[in-house]
């Protein structure tokens, strides 16, 4: 009989956020994952805040909060939490299974671990692309250059806190 995941790994990706230098995924995401509600995740990890160091839990900030809420279409109702919400890198959301210790956490954990392993050789393959892109351009004349420039720039994730350009009509009185 084949174990169910309650969310698809699609989702589990696109969850995945890159906050403080490091790729992470917030309580509220991981509690839909484990099959849970984030209080009651929440309340596990206060239980057992020693299974967690800094390199494995973290509390975002205020600033941090704002810019997840309004990036992060799925995360809109944190607007309304008077606390801030706690980011598991992928050593944490391990530890948060073993807390958790149900098997649709098991389960979970196993996809998400999966997810971020992927995530992790996306960006390997993005810098082998990038030694590649050099040497190519050291091969090639200038002609090419305004090339290898858009390239780089289509390589670059997006910096925390970044807005995105607004997209569709803006009507003369409007300010960006």
């Amino acid at each position: 009989m084949a174990k169910r995941i309650i969310v698809p790994a699609e989702k589990i990706d696109r969850a995945i956020l890159f906050l403080r230098k490091k790729r992470v995924m917030l309580d509220a995401d991981l509690a839909l994952v484990f099959g849970t509600t984030t209080k009651r995740l929440n309340e596990r990890v206060k239980r057992n805040i020693d299974r967690f160091p800094a390199d494995f839990l973290f509390q975002l900030t205020d600033e941090e909060k704002d810019w997840v809420v309004a990036n992060c279409d799925h995360l809109k109702q944190l607007r309304f939490s008077s606390a801030n919400p706690f980011s598991f890198t992928e050593h944490g959301t391990i530890m948060l299974a073993a807390i958790l210790n149900t098997p649709v956490a098991i389960e979970a954990s196993v996809t998400v671990v999966r997810a971020f392993v992927k995530l992790r050789e996306i960006l390997s393959q993005n810098k082998d692309l990038a030694k590649k892109l050099n040497e190519m351009e050291a091969k090639y004349d200038h002609q090419f250059k305004v090339v290898f420039e858009a390239i780089r720039k289509l390589m670059q994730l997006p910096r925390e806190g970044s807005k995105r350009p607004r997209i569709g009509y803006r009507r003369s009185t409007e300010k960006d």
